[in-house]
């Protein structure tokens, strides 16, 4: 029954809230997925699994000080996480257990050593563009925003009321602001729930709240 749900999990494939590790070599590297689900909606990471689904087991005691290591020394802060060991045709797959994370963002390095914040995406690990991270930070201390809805504040919800989305480039040209601006109007949109915003692997698109959004503009 064990092996079976094991199984379940594999034909899932890679996706937002599952990966698979053939085996641990870089801690650091570890560290980025850990970071990714804990950021995102949280996920488990199947190792001993190669990408295309084959099991090759690992030795879980070595493995699992690895995991450990990439967790707590390469995760700021770091990120908890539980495993569980599955066996099947005599081989080991261990389970990393992750949750989505009240104390993100978790940052890890990336191939150069810089600690970044990272977001799942579909079945990718990317870096967290810096108004989802001020947004995080934002929401983390709940205090009251006074929003004066000036000429580029007026601009962006006009243009979702005829639009359904827009990127951060294209807010800057029709309200002829600079990013940093355009960057604190994002932030404080999309932390009081004003705006909501899609993440891909190619850019960042911001929705305008329907629940809102003909009382803002009107």
């Amino acid at each position: 029954m064990k092996e079976s749900k094991l199984h379940k999990m594999i034909e899932e494939g890679e996706h937002i809230h599952q990966d698979f590790k053939f085996a641990i070599t870089d801690s650091k590297k570890i560290a980025r997925s850990l970071a990714a689900f804990a950021n995102t909606e949280g996920g488990r990471l199947l190792i001993g699994v190669k990408d295309n689904g084959n099991i090759a087991g690992v030795s879980s005691d070595e493995e699992y000080y690895m995991i450990e290591a990439a967790a707590t020394m390469y995760c700021k802060p770091p990120v908890e996480f539980t495993t569980v060991q599955w066996k099947s045709g005599g081989k080991t797959v261990l389970e990393i257990i992750v949750g989505k994370s009240e104390l993100r963002p978790h940052k890890a390095p990336d191939k150069d050593g810089k600690y970044k914040a990272y977001l799942r995406v579909n079945d990718n690990n990317i870096v967290a563009n810096s108004v989802l991270q001020k947004v995080w930070k934002k929401k983390k201390v709940p205090q009251g925003t006074l929003i004066t809805l000036n000429k580029a504040e007026q601009a962006i919800l006009k243009y979702l009321h005829d639009n359904p989305r827009i990127t951060f480039s294209r807010f800057c040209r029709i309200a002829h602001i600079p990013p940093y601006k355009a960057e604190k109007i994002l932030v404080n949109f999309v932390s009081m729930d004003i705006l909501r915003m899609e993440v891909t692997e190619k850019t960042t698109y911001y929705y305008s709240n329907p629940d809102l959004d003909e009382g803002l503009i009107s």
